[in-house]
């Protein structure tokens, strides 16, 4: 790779609430970066020496995780997921707030006590969080790995259980399922490779503290 500074951000819905933090910062992607229409992953911006790159917020971690990225932004579901000893994570964005839940139909969750659980089936995009989750209390998952549509696990006789993220609890309602638990609370953290942490000391630390003031100033003026 070229001695540029890579920095990775999420698709989708997070992506909407970090651009304000990342320009904050100090950093402004070209121009093609706003165009909905562009099949472009990688962008320049206002400093030559540094690249935008947009992918699945699944990858974010893996691209920096592995070096091919040396920032990013990341949930902390993503980072619990994969638990890479290769990522720090110095800062939480205070962005992209949700929560990382257990969900049933509510005809079960009528009379289902999920203290009394010994073991599980459940439909999720996170199977190392849930099996931790439930290892702790004892409980045996087993895991159905799914990237998308787990709320059509139960309906379908798949599973009778989902664990997926949560933000309104709209498309559970609208799906027949209710919350019963929550694994954990989400953000999205700003995330760093460690070995470029080392290697690039001073600049790695100016764009952590860049990003610390934005967040700064954001809570300041809410």
């Amino acid at each position: 790779m070229d001695d540029k500074l890579v920095i990775a951000l999420p698709k989708g819905r997070i992506l909407d609430e970090a651009m304000p933090l990342v320009r904050a910062a100090g950093i402004e992607p070209e121009a093609d970066f706003d165009n909905p229409k562009t099949r472009a992953l990688r962008f320049s911006t206002n400093h030559p020496h540094i690249d935008i790159i947009r992918v699945r917020s699944f990858d974010v971690a893996t691209f920096v995780a592995f070096g091919a990225a040396h920032l990013g932004i990341a949930g902390n579901d993503v980072l619990m997921e994969f638990d890479y000893p290769e990522l720090y994570a110095p800062l939480d964005l205070g962005i992209g707030g949700c929560r990382l839940s257990v969900a049933e139909p509510v005809g079960l969750a009528e009379h289902d006590d999920p203290r009394r659980w010994s073991h599980v089936r459940i439909a999720t995009k996170y199977p190392e969080v849930t099996r931790r989750f439930f290892a702790e209390r004892g409980v045996q998952a087993e895991c159905v790995k799914l990237n998308g549509a787990m709320e059509l696990a139960p309906s379908l006789g798949l599973c009778s259980r989902i664990v997926d993220l949560v933000s309104t609890g709209s498309t559970l309602k609208a799906n027949g399922l209710k919350e019963v638990e929550v694994i954990a609370q989400v953000t999205s953290r700003l995330i760093v490779n460690r070995a470029a942490l080392k290697t690039r000391p001073v600049e790695m630390t100016g764009w952590i503290d860049a990003f610390r003031a934005a967040c700064e100033a954001t809570n300041a003026a809410a």
